[in-house]
């Protein structure tokens, strides 16, 4: 598959912030006070899945971990989208989803390279309340998962302690953000930015991550232990 201009840039992006966060630095981001050993210890209990469910970990690798888990949602349910594209899809339709199909993986694997041995686990997704034949469905659905994606990185960007994070989180909101025009378009024309996404001051909006949770675990089967995120 040809790497997208996004995804080349997310690469690059990735690339200078291994070079630029070496150990020391990363300790320092993470937190904090934390020893060397204290800080395995708490990375190994962030990785339990156990009957609470899977952990997303604590400080910076919690939030890291969220995004990773919308990513790899929305990741599975564009996948889905274009292996049975549904009926009526035009050329322009299918080229354009297939770019955000890709964008979607290029962020998931971006979580996942960034996260390493602290990422959590690939989830199961559950699709079943998507008719993926229908136009409709899936274009509702498309909608809904980018304007949630677009809130909670809006939301989630305060609780990073890495500025390199936040300026990274930064880039993927606003892919995301150019995903959620465009499928609002395709669903209303002219709608890529109407009162329900964007307020008077002319703001996106935001959700805390416990709250976008409640949303996406419709359409997440593996049980999520939210307890370490802000709520």
């Amino acid at each position: 598959m040809t790497k997208t201009n996004d995804q080349r840039q997310i690469q690059s992006d990735f690339d200078l912030q291994q070079k630029a966060l070496g150990r020391r630095k990363f300790l320092r981001n993470t937190g904090a006070a934390l020893t060397a050993g204290a800080l395995v210890s708490m990375i190994a209990c962030d990785k339990d899945d156990d009957n609470d469910g899977v952990s997303f970990g604590s400080g910076d690798f919690a939030i890291l971990n969220y995004a990773y888990a919308l990513e790899q949602l929305e990741a599975a349910f564009y996948i889905q989208v274009i292996t049975t594209p549904y009926t009526g899809i035009s050329t322009a339709e299918r080229s354009l989803l297939t770019d955000i199909r890709d964008h979607e993986i290029a962020h998931r694997e971006f979580f996942k390279a960034a996260l390493g041995t602290n990422a959590i686990q690939a989830l199961e997704v559950d699709f079943s309340s998507v008719n993926f034949s229908s136009r409709d469905s899936v274009l509702m659905t498309a909608k809904a998962f980018e304007d949630l994606g677009v809130s909670a990185y809006n939301g989630a960007g305060r609780y990073l302690a890495s500025v390199d994070y936040l300026l990274l989180a930064g880039k993927i909101v606003s892919v995301e953000a150019r995903h959620a025009a465009y499928i609002r378009d395709l669903l209303s024309n002219g709608s890529f930015a109407d009162s329900t996404v964007i307020d008077a001051n002319g703001l996106e909006m935001s959700r805390k991550p416990r709250a976008v949770l409640d949303i996406a675990k419709t359409y997440i089967k593996t049980k999520l232990n939210a307890s370490s995120l802000p709520a």
